[in-house]
């Protein structure tokens, strides 16, 4: 199943400081995710540019599975997000990999 993941970072410079406090240990835990795997992300601006949160499509058996992810997430658990948006979605052939069972 597929979930579309939309992450808001609080606003202004306080949002900016913990996003780059977790963003080593974000990218270290991205490489080790087994339940949950990210088909598609990409960071979201504001009109002036400057990141504002991030919008993923992830894969995973459950609900449950993903859930699990986000409580040990470093964005969520370090308070980067203000707000986490989850709703499930079907991603296009065009953004998932060649014979990966788990994004089908």
């Amino acid at each position: 199943m597929h979930y579309l993941v939309l992450g808001y970072d609080h606003p202004g410079e306080e949002g900016r400081r913990r996003r780059a406090h977790a963003r080593e240990r974000h990218l270290a835990q991205a490489e080790t995710m087994i339940q949950v795997k990210a088909i598609f992300g990409t960071a979201t601006l504001d009109n002036h540019g400057d990141m504002i949160g991030s919008m993923l499509v992830m894969a995973a058996d459950s609900r449950e599975d993903l859930d699990a992810w986000l409580r040990v997430v470093p964005y969520v658990v370090d308070d980067v997000r203000r707000d986490v948006r989850v709703h499930p979605c079907q991603a296009g052939s065009a953004l998932l990999p060649t014979g990966d069972q788990a994004a089908e």
